[in-house]
């Protein structure tokens, strides 16, 4: 099992991991819809990369922790629309999806650990964030916005005519789009990893 020592965590390290989490705040600013899949208020980054890459080259905990970072800088800088649910949501997604990767390519660290340990990641995130946003984020960003959760379903049904409620509207909507994400991130990081590893791993 993979443990964090204290030599793990010593100064340079907690610089580097800073590092990524700005880094990776940056990057949520290139972010765009997928109006064809999902309604325009899911849009679709690479911000996870950093943490991904901060998972792989010093461990999972380093990816859960950029991504804590990087939620911070959004509200703290940009502030949020969402009364907070939309960075939880974010963070969910990226610290489920960075961890998991991470402690699969740590237990040996081949490339097929790591391609396997992504494509989980992806599973996991997928799985988690759908049941999170089902019973929790969803119901409660509509509560505190003062919304029906029909607007959500009508937006999703504007799309695809077969969205018909929540369920499915998660399903086809939420499913599809944090697999097409998960699938994106991880061609992307699977392409640029070894190339900036030896910069971590310094």
């Amino acid at each position: 099992m993979y443990t964090i020592s204290k030599e793990t965590w010593n100064t340079k390290t907690m610089v580097k991991v800073s590092v990524l989490g700005v880094i990776s705040f940056i990057l949520m600013f290139f972010d765009f819809p997928l109006p064809w899949l999902a309604p325009t208020f899911m849009k679709i980054d690479i911000s996870d990369l950093p943490s991904l890459i901060g998972a792989f080259a010093i461990g999972p905990m380093a990816g859960v922790i950029v991504q804590f970072l990087k939620n911070l800088l959004n509200v703290l800088i940009e502030g949020t629309t969402t009364a907070g649910v939309g960075e939880l949501a974010n963070f969910v997604v990226g610290a489920i999806f960075a961890f998991t990767a991470g402690i699969v390519y740590h237990r040996k660290k081949t490339f097929n650990r790591a391609v396997i340990g992504l494509i989980l990641g992806t599973i996991a995130m997928t799985i988690v964030i759908t049941l999170a946003n089902y019973f929790v984020m969803f119901p409660l960003y509509a509560k505190l916005m003062g919304l029906e959760m029909q607007v959500f379903i009508d937006m999703g049904k504007a799309i695809n005519k077969n969205i018909t409620d929540l369920r499915s509207l998660m399903l086809l909507s939420v499913v599809p789009f944090n697999l097409l994400k998960g699938i994106l991130e991880t061609a992307i990081t699977l392409l640029i990893y070894k190339r900036v590893s030896p910069i971590l791993k310094k």
